[in-house]
């Protein structure tokens, strides 16, 4: 990953990995978090089998954002094989069901921080920024 240095000094982009099933939220989050977060989405998935596919032929990237609940399988399916692939990407959970439960089996498996869709989307964009421009703090820190 870029240190701060070369971040505060050239424009570049937080590559991403989104893994979201509904096509709506997935265009809306991808436009938002481009324009105001300094995002480049360098790969999407819709199910687990295809994320998991993606994650063993991708390309270098620094974030990623994944849902829980998938057209087929689970995020958290997702975030295991992130774990067991030793992805030193930050790890994000987008959810509507960020309950205490699913924040700690997030956190068990790896996730970094667990935003709630209905209410969080604001501190996504706010930590998406943090990274970056390498201001943010260590991964960590649910909430």
């Amino acid at each position: 990953m870029p240190s701060t240095i070369a971040r505060a000094f050239a424009v570049i982009p937080l590559r991403t990995f989104i893994v979201e099933d509904n096509p709506l939220i997935y265009d809306h989050l991808a436009t938002t978090l481009q324009e105001l977060a300094g995002v480049e989405v360098i790969g999407h998935a819709r199910d687990e089998a295809h994320a998991v596919q993606w994650l063993r032929q991708a390309q270098p990237f620094e974030l990623m954002i994944v849902d829980i609940y998938l057209l087929s399988g689970s995020g958290l399916g997702v975030l295991k094989a992130a774990q067991d692939a030793r992805l030193s990407a930050r790890r994000v959970v987008l959810t509507n069901r960020a309950t205490p439960d699913i924040r700690q089996r997030c956190a068990q498996l790896g996730a970094d921080r667990v935003f709630d869709k209905s209410c969080e989307l604001e501190e996504l964009i706010s930590y998406c920024e943090r990274i970056a421009d390498g201001s943010a703090t260590a991964p960590g820190g649910l909430h």
